[in-house]
């Protein structure tokens, strides 16, 4: 095979670090967090400690680690892990391991920064500790590999927490998704018998996705969304190339067809398997359409080989990470997605709509508007000429999956946000620009529709108002730095409290209560002279007035702080002085 320099790709490259410049640039506004990306940060970095519990501030593994894993040296500390093997084999369920008791106290108690510094961040104590990880997340309701990459980062850039450290995997993930919707553009093209277009479809659809508002915020929100979306498209990818390699011209061993070398294909389904349970939508619908297609094509004894692989990759996936069972089937999160599933049309259409709003936002609503008159006008000036290749069949391979992947997701997503639907972003472009090519076949037409959506989409992303960055968060975290002497007392009805845990690591020690555990009383506010007081949105603010006032002998000084990006109050008590 000929090789290419690297001069060769100089479009590609450019148009590459012009978006990567451009979503740095939106990393670089992100200043706070949403409370599921705090989550992250510490299911990937809290020593097998996966929640903060105000009645419970150490685990009971992680207790159980300290004291009877950890040694003084590395021999000691192997030493006393294969002898905790040999009493869990012997003794099972009487073993000490899975008899251990962890501290649980009767009402919060306070939590000092320490803690919560250990719970986000990584020390040489703990850094590449993907035990611990796994361990974290079994008891969430997501698979590790996200959090396995953070945890990287993390033990990397050790004692540190910044937006960049989680926000670029999703920019690595997403330049990942711009690379191969330039392939999969140039093929489809190929395919179309256009292949002088390929380069510049390639480089048009690469470009729409990586300055829309959806690249931007799976770039921004800290979760495990940007890599599912890169596995979605890694796994498309993997299909066209097997359904097409001889139309394609490929002869690389293993890219004949499905028959043989499908290692890429059972990594890529494992490896999104273990990266977001949603994955399972768009990989099985792309299953279904692939083995309908080989099936009708005559290719049935690639069929078997298929299905053969996709079940490897499912018992590794499975094997790998047994508790994803539990948690589709039984956990409270995959309770109530089979739940919403089994409600059917009920209240589908409202969620429906939703979804769609948010798909057009994220797409660009200008350049759907302009790449929809430009199809709408190219199918009523001509008819398509019937070509070599099944147009229809093409875009379905495109469409059908995405299509169906939204239609779950609306169904079956706990909330109406952007987040579930992000990895049907890339397809939903990659069908537009690819049926622009079909229908639009005059050159004029064809370049005014590229550069003006190219030039209209980065205005619309600076236009909207992004809901990840957070921008007056440092205001709140100000705060926390200027009483920094000052214990705090958070009231929150919920876990609403991970919203502030950049606050907690600044005040020397932070109690978490709900109105009513402060109202049952508590010796350490009792204790204590003065201390800021954070009450978060769902919280009375009157009611907890009365009871510091009452019962603890606490008056409000002064308001310190109101509303921010999570609504909170922040307040200054202290004791009334003697006269």
């Amino acid at each position: 095979m000929k090789k290419r320099h690297i001069g060769t790709y100089l479009p590609e490259v450019i148009l590459l670090l012009l978006c990567a410049v451009w979503l740095l640039y939106g990393i670089s506004l992100k200043k706070g967090y949403h409370m599921d990306e705090l989550l992250s940060f510490e299911l990937a970095n809290a020593r097998f400690n996966p929640w903060i519990v105000p009645t419970q501030p150490q685990g009971r593994l992680a207790k159980f680690v300290e004291n009877e894993i950890d040694g003084a040296d590395a021999a000691e500390t192997r030493t006393n892990l294969l002898e905790t093997v040999r009493d869990v084999w012997e003794r099972r369920g009487q073993s000490k391991l899975l008899t251990y008791k962890a501290d649980v106290y009767d009402a919060p108690v306070w939590i000092d920064r320490e803690q919560f510094y250990a719970y986000l961040t990584v020390d040489e104590k703990d850094a590449f500790n993907y035990l611990s990880v796994y361990f974290n997340v079994k008891d969430d309701n997501h698979p590790p590999l996200h959090f396995m990459l953070l945890h990287t980062v993390s033990s990397v850039f050790r004692g540190q927490i910044s937006p960049l450290m989680g926000c670029g995997i999703n920019l690595a993930c997403v330049l990942g998704v711009m690379i191969l919707l330039m392939w999969l553009a140039r093929q489809f093209l190929t395919l179309f018998g256009q292949r002088e277009r390929g380069r510049a479809v390639g480089l048009w659809t690469a470009g729409l996705y990586g300055f829309s508002c959806g690249a931007m915020s799976t770039t921004l929100l800290i979760r495990m969304y940007a890599l599912v979306t890169f596995f979605c498209v890694a796994l498309f990818a993997i299909h066209v190339r097997k359904l097409y390699a001889g139309r394609l011209q490929m002869s690389a061993v293993g890219a004949d067809d499905f028959s043989r070398g499908n290692k890429r294909l059972i990594a890529v389904t494992v490896l999104g398997f273990w990266t977001q349970y949603f994955f399972l939508f768009y990989c099985i619908l792309l299953a279904v359409w692939t083995v309908v297609y080989l099936w009708r094509n005559d290719r049935k004894r690639e069929v078997g080989a298929y299905i053969r692989s996709m079940v490897i990759a499912a018992l590794i996936g499975l094997i790998g990470f047994p508790f994803a069972i539990a948690d589709v089937l039984s956990s409270g999160r995959g309770v109530e997605a089979l739940a919403s599933f089994r409600q059917g049309l009920a209240g589908y259409g409202e969620r429906l709509t939703t979804f769609a709003g948010i798909l057009a936002v994220r797409l660009g609503i200008a350049v759907l508007c302009i790449v929809g008159a430009s199809l709408a006008a190219g199918m009523i000036g001509r008819l398509v000429k019937k070509q070599r290749v099944c147009y229809g069949t093409l875009l379905s391979l495109i469409g059908i999956p995405a299509v169906g992947y939204f239609l779950l997701a609306a169904r079956m997503s706990p909330y109406m946000v952007d987040r579930y639907i992000m990895p049907i972003f890339p397809f939903c472009i990659l069908f537009l620009t690819v049926s622009t090519c079909f229908v639009v076949r005059g050159r004029a037409v064809f370049v005014g529709v590229l550069v003006l959506t190219l030039l209209l989409q980065p205005a619309m992303t600076l236009r909207w108002e992004n809901p990840y960055l957070y921008s007056d968060y440092p205001k709140q975290l100000r705060v926390s730095r200027m009483y920094d002497t000052y214990p705090c007392l958070c009231v929150s009805e919920g876990v609403g409290y991970y919203e502030n845990l950049l606050e907690f690591m600044n005040y020397p020690k932070t109690l978490i209560v709900k109105t009513e555990e402060l109202a049952a009383g508590s010796q350490e506010v009792g204790e204590t002279a003065e201390l800021i007081v954070l009450l978060k949105d769902e919280v009375d603010a009157r009611a907890v007035d009365r009871v510091l006032e009452e019962q603890y002998g606490l008056h409000r000084q002064h308001i310190v702080f109101v509303g921010g990006v999570y609504g909170d109050r922040i307040m200054l008590y202290g004791r009334a002085e003697e006269e």
